[in-house]
């Protein structure tokens, strides 16, 4: 199912981000460069707050990902915690066709230095739950960690610790293991921003791979980034460095 920017999302999302997004080998990444394919996608989410105005605390969330799902949540926050529950359609590839999924999840303590959630996600077209995941954490100004459970088939820790605001230098770690492959993954990487609008960042895993990013903002809410990545364990002699490019814009609107 598509992360729409909830609450349960927000668990461990500064390790995640630090160590995954923008970069090349995401399977949502708006663009995808190989010299033998081309591959594009779009990622729009927005959030509409206080749509009823005797409920204040109700929001309205919308996430496209174009050609691949859509969703639209509601979500209700009132102090430390936060439900949202929500229905969309998500594409099949195997059957080429688009499932109806059922989405609920809430969290505790948002906002406060522990935080607890968890997310669900119900097949309309099979009658089965095809997603359970939950998920804690520690929150700090300058330290978060997290512990989180994925499908019953992994479980993973993640730290992010900023060491310098004015540079927005931060290190963060993930350790994953997964039960059903008997395997386990640690990635380690830093950012720092050179420059108000330049951040550079950097990521190594124990499965030999090593990454490298720079987002450059173009202006005060358009950002473009360019990535790479490359395999040493991959021993075909066909294989290609990872290269990745995105654009994203971010807009804030007040309706009155």
């Amino acid at each position: 199912m598509i992360n729409t920017p909830g609450e349960f999302y927000d668990i461990g999302k500064k390790a995640r981000d630090l160590l995954h997004k923008d970069y090349a080998h995401q399977p949502r990444v708006p663009i995808h460069f190989d010299y033998r394919s081309l591959k594009s996608n779009t990622d729009i989410s927005c959030r509409v707050k206080d749509i009823v105005p005797i409920v204040p605390e109700l929001n309205t969330l919308f996430s496209f990902v174009t050609p691949n799902s859509g969703k639209v949540e509601l979500e209700y926050l009132n102090g430390l915690a936060g439900i949202s529950g929500g229905i969309g359609l998500i594409q099949n590839d195997a059957l080429r066709r688009f499932e109806p999924i059922a989405n609920l999840s809430g969290v505790i303590g948002r906002g406060a230095l522990f935080s607890f959630g968890t997310d669900l996600a119900f097949d309309i077209y099979t009658g089965q739950f095809n997603k359970f995941n939950a998920g804690l954490s520690l929150n700090s100004d300058f330290v978060n960690t997290s512990l989180s459970l994925d499908g019953l088939d992994s479980l993973k820790a993640s730290c992010h610790c900023l060491v310098n605001p004015l540079t927005k230098t931060a290190i963060a770690a993930e350790l994953k293991h997964s039960f059903s492959g008997n395997n386990t993954a640690l990635v380690i990487g830093a950012q720092h921003a050179f420059a108000p609008s330049t951040l550079v960042k950097g990521r190594i895993s124990t499965h030999g791979k090593v990454g490298a990013l720079i987002r450059q903002g173009l202006w005060e809410r358009i950002f473009l980034s360019l990535s790479g990545e490359v395999d040493f364990t991959d021993t075909n002699p066909n294989a290609t460095l990872k290269i990745g490019l995105s654009l994203a814009v971010r807009l804030q609107m007040s309706i009155i």
